[in-house]
């Protein structure tokens, strides 16, 4: 297995790309800042400097990878076009080169409450709006896919128990970044983790569950 991963320099991107050589699959990052990838990336990863708005780079890149995983996101900026810009126009890029390179399973973190249009977050330039729509999108390319909404994300990791739900079914709560990025990889090549949507928190009182067991209780 070969991975990509774009996005790989955000602030859930970094975990999975080091989730990722932890696991000992090869990866290779779509980054657009080569000296930050450098400083930030583990030297395990191998770069290319690609941009989700230039289709053509993320062809380049994912030559000989068989997976997909995306943690991009619109920074928060002035730009109104921002979100429509990266969490639709270059996640639908993603999809589409994607389909054409026949790469076997798509993994993007979304957000929960992704399908709350009246949700405060929406106020920074429909950003939930958007990536629904890249949602949307991905269900209906054909690809095998796995979409993951977390909750709040946390920087520092911590002992609390994954909470694994469908769609539309968690509206609140947290979880740390190392865990989005643990639930991102081991979504690979399982049967029980495609065609979902998977919406992810943490609690301390959760029942403590397998891989498995958690990817098989969301329903299709």
């Amino acid at each position: 297995m070969r991975a990509l991963v774009v996005g790989a320099t955000g602030q859930t991107g970094r975990h999975i790309v080091r989730e990722l050589v932890k696991k000992d699959i090869a990866v290779r990052a779509l980054v657009r800042n080569l000296e930050k990838a450098k400083e930030i990336l583990p030297s395990e990863a191998e770069l290319v400097v690609g941009d989700v708005l230039k289709p053509e780079t993320i062809d380049k890149a994912l030559d000989d990878c068989n997976v997909l995983l995306c943690a991009t996101g619109a920074s928060p900026s002035l730009d109104p076009t921002g979100p429509y810009q990266i969490d639709y126009q270059g996640t639908k890029n993603l999809i589409d080169v994607a389909k054409a390179n026949n790469i076997e399973q798509f993994v993007i973190v979304s957000s929960l409450c992704a399908s709350r249009f009246f949700h405060p977050l929406n106020l920074f330039w429909l950003v939930l709006y958007w990536k629904k729509q890249a949602e949307e999108y991905l269900q209906s390319s054909g690809l095998n896919y796995t979409i993951v909404r977390p909750g709040g994300l946390k920087n520092e990791d911590n002992s609390d128990n994954i909470v694994m739900s469908g769609a539309d079914t968690l509206f609140d709560g947290s979880i740390p970044r190392p865990k989005v990025a643990k639930v991102c990889v081991e979504a690979l090549n399982r049967p029980a983790a495609r065609s979902k949507i998977i919406e992810i928190i943490a609690k301390p009182e959760a029942e403590s569950k397998s891989w498995e067991q958690l990817f098989a209780s969301v329903a299709s």
